[in-house]
């Protein structure tokens, strides 16, 4: 076609598509600076450097519910707001501004003609003169109900989940004390001691402990610990524990009750859910007349017991080959004999101990600080090494990522003969 060309587009261009073009545009609606400033979708308000207002849009008369002529020559800005907003303006926006020359995104709430409140974010700047002196402050204000009301909602929400979490700490921590004996038998001749390190107040440990009475003067103790956390390990360690004390009155052998767990874990869970856990058993028996207790420990896969005597030396009791409870059918328990005589105290904990961390690189405490700690601690008492190995435990701080058990027996040294104390001179003829 004469007289017109097409781009790579498509479009054409000439003078007739320029005609068109201008009474296209030329048919819209005029929208005046006025109008404009009048209508816009958000607030605008003018004032003068002492704050009394010069200026102000409809839009903001329409939110605040005001005339015109109750504000301008009337009022100043900092009239508007609220309580806070007037403190708030005196001591920080009004300096801010005088001093930038600027104030951005400032969050102040207005207060309205029928008394409510208007929740905005302000931004005011500063018209100066030649003569670089204040002439006026211009001040656009933005709608931020809808800004509050998601502010609201979202700490509604947090607030919901900060309730629901201490509930479940609660239901966590009540659960995790049901698994565990509320206090120590009282066994004749021994003194013991445990203690239970949380790691996480949100999740259900799979560490536990008891010592109890059996036949013919004889005690059972166990200490263990399941693989995982949450109610899965909680539905392990309370079968295990009530297994054990079961397994032990039918047939008190160490190594009899823990192959009597091992065969229930691995019916419960196999397959594609396995389930399994470290236990080591132990049945003490007094000897003899001396004070003196034998003890049979039996590992199912555990860390091994510490032995710390009344002449200082402390070691491990190894249980070497003794295998994980629950993951085989016919799983190797392995069994040690050992007497305690009296000053000597038995110590038997859970892996979160040793494999804590001790710095930032991610070492870990380790077997050899436990024995040498448990060096340092010999001789001492039950109640003693808990109480040590408790504020190891506090000093480790985070590094202590898994929940810890601790039960310690000690054979109290007989006491000793009364030292009287010296006498006075004269005192004998008293």
């Amino acid at each position: 076609m004469r007289g017109a060309s097409h781009d790579g587009h498509g479009y054409g261009r000439g003078s007739g598509d320029d005609a068109d073009g201008e009474r296209a545009y030329s048919e819209l609606p005029e929208d005046s600076a006025e109008d404009l400033y009048e209508n816009a979708p958000c607030g605008y308000l003018s004032t003068l450097p002492d704050g009394r207002i010069t200026k102000v849009n409809k839009t903001l008369l329409d939110w605040l519910g005001h005339r015109r002529d109750d504000l301008v020559g009337r009022q100043r800005f900092a009239d508007l707001l609220t309580v806070g907003g007037k403190l708030y303006h005196e001591t920080h926006f009004a300096p801010l501004l005088s001093m930038q020359g600027e104030v951005r995104g400032i969050a102040l709430e207005l207060k309205a003609a029928d008394g409510s409140r208007l929740p905005v974010l302000v931004t005011s700047t500063v018209k100066t003169g030649e003569d670089g002196q204040p002439l006026l402050i211009r001040t656009t204000l933005v709608d931020a109900r809808d800004r509050r009301a998601y502010e609201d909602e979202l700490l509604r929400a947090r607030q919901e989940a900060d309730t629901e979490r201490d509930r479940l700490r609660t239901l966590a921590t009540t659960l995790q004390r049901t698994l565990l004996p509320p206090a120590l038998d009282d066994v004749p001749g021994l003194d013991v001691a445990a203690h239970y390190h949380i790691a996480s107040v949100d999740e259900v440990g799979g560490d536990f402990y008891d010592l109890f009475p059996l036949t013919q003067g004889s005690w059972g103790l166990f200490l263990g610990d399941v693989c995982g956390k949450g109610a899965a390990a909680a539905a392990i360690t309370s079968l295990a524990r009530y297994t054990l004390r079961a397994a032990a009155v039918y047939d008190p052998d160490p190594a009899a009750v823990l192959r009597n767990l091992n065969t229930v874990l691995n019916h419960e869970y196999n397959g594609y859910d396995p389930r399994f856990c470290t236990v080591i058993f132990g049945l003490l028996t007094p000897v003899g007349e001396q004070g003196a207790f034998r003890i049979t420990l039996a590992s199912g896969g555990h860390p091994p017991a510490l032995l710390m005597r009344a002449d200082g030396s402390a070691d491990y009791l190894p249980t070497p080959g003794g295998q994980l409870v629950g993951v085989l059918p016919d799983a190797h328990i392995a069994t040690t004999t050992v007497r305690l005589d009296p000053g000597d105290t038995l110590l038997l904990y859970t892996d979160g101990l040793t494999e804590a961390h001790t710095d930032q690189s991610g070492g870990r405490y380790g077997d050899e600080a436990l024995v040498d700690f448990a060096r340092s601690l010999a001789p001492t008492t039950a109640s003693g090494a808990v109480q040590a190995l408790s504020d190891l435990l506090d000093a480790l701080g985070s590094g202590v990522d898994d929940d810890t058990a601790v039960l310690a027996i000690n054979v109290p040294r007989p006491p000793g003969p009364a030292i009287k104390a010296p006498r006075t001179p004269g005192e004998e003829q008293r």
